[in-house]
């Protein structure tokens, strides 16, 4: 049976408007889906939040605010302050963080503008990568059996008790383990810094530093600091490394050799050994002010880096 050119020119037509059709209705219910995703973390973040401050009401009910600034920890007693952990973990972090970036920002240099092709190059990228994959506990015992005795020689000489363990310890061991965080962020936004800004200022008659402290670095200077933010992050929430290397005390530290104690490393002590409820309880606010403390951390650095983005 013959066909005339309208009778086969309308189906087309139709498959087109079909298939325009089937092809909104997926990118839709695509988009849904990535809504759904996107909600279904902010949910989640939620619901740790209130679980956290359900399961602390008791503690919080006894002590209210003076629990971050009671600096006696007695579970005996029932007395529980958390002052001690807080200054500990804030101490340990910044600490490894400021030693980490002494060493990250010049291998992110070195990688992402000096080194960044070659089979030399993978390989040490693959290196720090690996770094990051270490389980905590190997770190821990190679704080514990290498670190411990050179921080005891060097207590030794400066005078101070030589314990070994302590702050000062367990930050050096926390700056090795968030060195690849760092680093590798370091790295990647470096190399991606556009040739032509580097070599309109080379023309210029600019030399090869005056390249990076000039240029470089001030275009990636927001994405640098998201990979120290990330690594300050990690050195917040570790827990075994800094567990057998900081001491362990519940008093309140008085120097960066003194023995210590991060709200992480005493919830993974003691948590299994909490009878009461009150105990039980505290453990969990500690939970729920280094959750706080993340998030002040984390949206403060987010502001930072929101401000340096605007002044490009």
């Amino acid at each position: 049976m013959n066909h005339t050119i309208a009778d086969v020119a309308v189906p087309t037509a139709r498959s087109k408007t079909t298939l325009r059709y089937k092809r909104g209705i997926s990118e839709a219910s695509f988009r849904k889906l990535l809504y759904l995703a996107g909600l279904s973390l902010l949910i989640l973040l939620v619901a740790i939040f209130f679980s956290l401050v359900v399961a602390s009401l008791p503690a919080l009910r006894q002590f209210g605010l003076s629990f971050l600034i009671g600096k006696t920890w007695d579970p005996v007693r029932g007395d529980f302050g958390a002052l001690a952990f807080l200054v500990g973990t804030l101490m340990s972090s910044f600490m490894a963080l400021i030693i980490s970036m002494v060493f990250s920002l010049p291998v992110s240099i070195f990688l992402g503008e000096y080194f960044r092709q070659g089979n030399a190059s993978t390989f040490m990228k693959s290196v720090i990568e690996l770094l990051a994959g270490i389980p905590s506990v190997i770190y821990g015992f190679w704080g514990l059996f290498i670190l411990v005795p050179l921080v005891r020689a060097l207590e030794v000489k400066l005078g101070v008790a030589p314990q070994g363990v302590g702050i000062f310890t367990s930050s050096l061991v926390l700056a090795v383990m968030i060195i690849p965080y760092a680093s590798s962020i370091g790295t990647e936004v470096i190399s991606l810094v556009p040739s032509d800004l580097k070599e309109a200022a080379l023309s210029l008659g600019a030399t090869r530093f005056e390249v990076i402290r000039k240029v470089i670095l001030p275009y990636a200077s927001s994405g640098i600091f998201a990979g120290i933010l990330l690594a300050l992050g990690r050195a917040l929430g570790e827990t075994m490394a800094v567990t057998m290397v900081i001491g362990n005390s519940n008093f309140l530290p008085k120097s960066i050799f003194s023995p210590g104690s991060t709200m992480a490393s005493v919830i993974a002590n003691e948590f299994t050994e909490a009878t009461g409820s009150l105990y039980l309880a505290s453990l969990i606010e500690l939970a729920l002010v280094l959750f706080i403390v993340t998030m002040i951390i984390n949206v403060l650095g987010k502001l930072i880096i929101h401000k340096m983005s605007a002044r490009k």
